[in-house]
């Protein structure tokens, strides 16, 4: 049961709305903008309404297979670590989706959706943070890696979960990963900013 649990998770993770949603607006978002994905591409190629659907459900990708889990393994020992474990194989799968060939988004909305799960009040502070470095900066790739870089030790200090708190450090490792591109024109100060309203690439 917990393993077809964590596959199913992994497969709806692999689900890439964005490139639906793009499509349905008659737009293939792999080939404009940043070519990725996810909710902030979508969002200046296809409008704020398709990129704020995109998000939503990138995080409910997450949520969902979390909710399941914790409800059909409501009587398990181990519930706490099957459920982190369906949450980071729904990251796992936007980030490296079976029906794109692995090639997947970054990841932000699906692991915004995990800590909404997991720990409310850390995701809260989360977005806090984000919204605050993009208001400041005007550059999403450096919100999402400001958020990255800290939620593992906002979750420890606020659930003292350690499944909860290695997860977010993977989840965590793995968004700088996916950014190293952006860490590169960040550090050569060609990233491009949101205020510009560019289609560059600092998607998240």
């Amino acid at each position: 049961m917990e393993y077809i649990l964590v596959l199913g998770s992994y497969l709806i993770g692999s689900i890439p709305f964005g490139l639906v949603l793009g499509k349905l607006a008659g737009i293939d978002v792999r080939g404009a903008g940043s070519g990725n994905i996810g909710a902030t591409n979508v969002a200046r190629l296809a409008g704020k309404k398709l990129g704020v659907l995109t998000l939503a459900c990138d995080a409910l990708k997450a949520i969902l297979p979390m909710l399941a889990a914790a409800w059909l393994l409501e009587n398990s020992g181990q519930r706490e670590l099957w459920v982190a474990l369906c949450g980071g194989a729904a990251f796992l799968g936007h980030l490296y989706p079976l029906y794109l060939r692995f090639k997947g988004g970054k990841g932000v909305a699906t692991a915004l959706g995990i800590f909404l799960y997991l720990e409310p009040a850390a995701a809260l502070i989360g977005m806090l943070l984000f919204v605050g470095v993009v208001y400041n900066w005007g550059y999403v790739s450096l919100g999402s890696l400001t958020v990255a870089l800290l939620m593992p030790g906002l979750v420890w200090l606020l659930s003292g979960s350690v499944s909860n708190s290695l997860l977010a450090f993977g989840i965590g490792a793995l968004i700088w990963l996916k950014h190293r591109d952006n860490i590169e024109r960040l550090m050569k100060h060609e990233e491009k900013s949101w205020r510009k309203k560019d289609s560059g690439s600092n998607s998240a």
